[in-house]
């Protein structure tokens, strides 16, 4: 399944992987999000308005540039610019396709996140 995350005027693409995790996010499609820099190699989201499922996921993983994930401690969303660290709670959802770039801005963004129809 394939969505748009929208930065202003740029769209990238990604594409959502098959867990419980991602399919829950799809289900809070559309979504908006304010994502800050976090460290040098993420942009993160707020919390978002409720828990995702953690059915089946890794006890650690590490985000790899252009990847997607739910940090369920703080029930936020990831977006990797960089190599993160392997961290306890940290579930891929996707991996950017195209515009990765955009995450480039520095300091707080807007984005829309959809389903690509």
């Amino acid at each position: 399944m394939q969505i748009h995350i929208t930065i202003g005027a740029t769209t990238m693409t990604a594409t959502l992987d098959d867990n419980p995790t991602a399919r829950d996010f799809a289900a809070l499609l559309p979504v908006s999000l304010t994502l800050r820099d976090f460290g040098a190699a993420e942009k993160v989201s707020g919390a978002l308005s409720r828990p995702l499922s953690e059915q089946g996921a890794p006890a650690t993983a590490a985000g790899a540039v252009g990847d997607i994930a739910y940090y369920a401690p703080w029930r936020n969303i990831a977006f990797y610019r960089g190599p993160g660290p392997n961290a306890a709670g940290v579930i891929r959802i996707a991996r950017i396709t195209s515009g990765i770039e955009a995450l480039e801005q520095q300091g707080q963004v807007q984005v829309t996140v959809s389903l690509a129809n």
